[in-house]
Formats: structure tokens, sequence, C-alpha cells
């Protein structure tokens, strides 16, 4: 028997064995199948309608018969201002992100580790989780009344002495507050990684590490940053990837016309041309495929300086 004889038995092998693997591990195929779904759905099958950021959409006509217009949306959305003050606030909140946001939710699994107490532990780890399953609605509506003239916090400052700011439509404060309260929602849930990171560090070695007199900085320092060093700098590419997806439900839900300049993003700025102007599905088609692109080229390069910087990547 030759090389290719043998080659192509063993391939027929495996087609023939394919549906009883399939069978044998039908419960996991059914456990992804929502997921399969999902994505099927409201990624793949919209990909269909990508031809219409070079279309000039007839509705009667539908998407494959409406005429070809080649770049004009693009030409279109490269002369428009208000498309790229939304480019730039979404570059700017997104950065804000990764500098005020990602770290915290990493010390906060470190400094959770660290406690000995295990009730209180869970207590905390419950009361930081608790926001991720609220809705924006709900999240903005408590940070809008707290911020509000008459709200919380200045009734705090007029009860200090201090005279009451309009938090919420000054500019200059406006991003913070974007920023503070996705950390106030999503910081315990992200965590929750990092902490899985950590409980699969080998105990022993905090204990050789305390027999030789480390203290509890040193061993953080040597060993559960090391640990989880590879899970942070993943996530951190991933984080870059989508640099450009910054929370439009939270923004929808607390910005006004008044913070617009600095809170208007690329996905508000997609559903006011779309639902409250006369509609151009082309224009907004084009500015989602440019931020598609966009975020694929950030993952990219991020993926790139992290190889070249650390030797690690998500695709090496």
């Amino acid at each position: 028997m030759t090389v290719s004889e043998a080659e192509a038995g063993a391939k027929r092998g495996r087609l023939q064995s394919l549906p009883r693997r399939v069978w044998e591990a039908r419960y996991i195929y059914l456990v992804i199948l929502p997921g399969l779904v999902f994505f099927a759905i409201f990624k793949y099958i919209p990909i269909y309608g990508i031809q219409l950021a070079f279309k000039k959409l007839k509705i009667g006509s539908g998407i494959a018969a409406s005429p070809w217009i080649g770049t004009e949306n693009f030409e279109y959305l490269f002369i428009n201002m208000e498309f790229w003050m939304s480019v730039r606030n979404t570059l700017i909140i997104g950065f804000m992100q990764i500098i005020l946001f990602f770290p915290f939710p990493v010390a906060l699994a470190i400094l959770l580790n660290e406690i000995r107490a295990k009730r209180f532990k869970r207590v905390v780890q419950t009361l930081y989780t608790l926001p991720h399953f609220l809705s924006w609605v709900v999240v903005s509506g408590i940070a809008i009344n707290f911020f509000s003239m008459q709200g919380a916090f200045n009734n705090l400052l007029a009860v200090a002495g201090l005279q009451r700011h309009q938090f919420l439509t000054d500019q200059g404060v406006f991003r913070y507050l974007l920023v503070f309260s996705q950390m106030w929602k999503e910081s315990g849930w992200n965590a929750i990684l990092y902490l899985a990171a950590i409980t699969a560090i080998d105990p022993a070695l905090h204990e050789a590490a305390t027999i030789d007199g480390a203290n509890r900085w040193q061993r953080i320092k040597s060993i559960t940053w090391p640990g989880i060093s590879m899970i942070v700098v993943v996530t951190l590419i991933l984080r870059v990837g989508s640099l450009l997806e910054v929370g439009f439900d939270q923004i929808l839900n607390m910005y006004n016309p008044a913070v617009y300049d600095v809170a208007d993003i690329i996905d508000t700025y997609i559903y006011r041309i779309t639902f409250q102007r006369p509609a151009n599905f082309g224009v907004s088609t084009a500015v989602g495929l440019f931020k598609g692109l966009t975020n694929c080229i950030l993952l990219l390069s991020a993926n790139w300086v992290s190889v070249r910087v650390s030797g690690a990547g998500i695709m090496d």
C-alpha cells in the first residue's frame, strides 16, 4: 500500500467516525447550539447587508436590486465634521476606559483574593458583581438622579457649604461620569475572570514564599501577578480590538444635547442619522463598516505589539 492510499484510507476512517463522534458529544453540541444560532443570526447573516455601504437603497427593489454608487457614502462621511467628531469622542472615551477602568478589575481581583475571611469575601464579591445584572436604563437613571442639581451628590456639596454644580451638562466632567459609572457597574463581573486565573496558581508557591519570609506585597508581585499576566495581556488585546465599542446603551441613556460635543460616539451617530433623520441606510452601513474595519486593524496591531514586546498574544 502506498503512502497516498494509506492517507486516503485514514481520511475515510475519520469521515466515517465523524457521525459517531458527534453523537457521543451530542450534549456538548446542544450546550453550544444557542450560541452558534445567536452568532449565525446576528453576526453572520447580517454580513449580506454590508453591500449597502456601496449602494443607494431603494426599499421597493430590495438590497440586491438597489443601484451601486461606489464610494459615494464614504466620501460623504469623510467630509462630514459631525462624523469625525463622533470618531474623536469614541477614541477619547475608549482610551479613558482602558487607562482608568481596565486596571481596576485586575486590582479588585487581587485584593479580593487577599481577603482571608471567606464569608466577608463572598459578601464583598456579590456586592461588586450585582450591578452587572442591572440594565443601563436602571444604572443611568441612578446616575442621573445622583448627580442632578437636586441629587444626593449636590445635596452633600450643599451641606458641606459648597456650590451645587451641573455635572450632567458639564462637558469637562461628563466623560468621567461615563467611565466611573461603567466601573461601578462592570468591575465586579470583569474581576471574576482574574479571580479564576488566581485560583489556578499553585498554593504551594505561596506557602513556600511565606516560609521564606515574603510579605503579601512580595507574594503578589512575584507569584500572583505572573500567574495572571497572560490573561491580562489577552484581555487587553481584545479590549484594544474593540476600542470603538464604548457603550451605546450607556451613552444613549445618559447623554443630552448639552454634551453632544464630547459624548456623541459612532454608535449614537449611527442611531441619530438612521432613526432621528430621514433614513440613509447606505451611509449608516458605511459607518458600521468603517467601525468594524478599524476595530480589526486595532486588534491586529495590538496583538503584533504584544508579541513583539512581551512574547504573548492571541494570534501567535
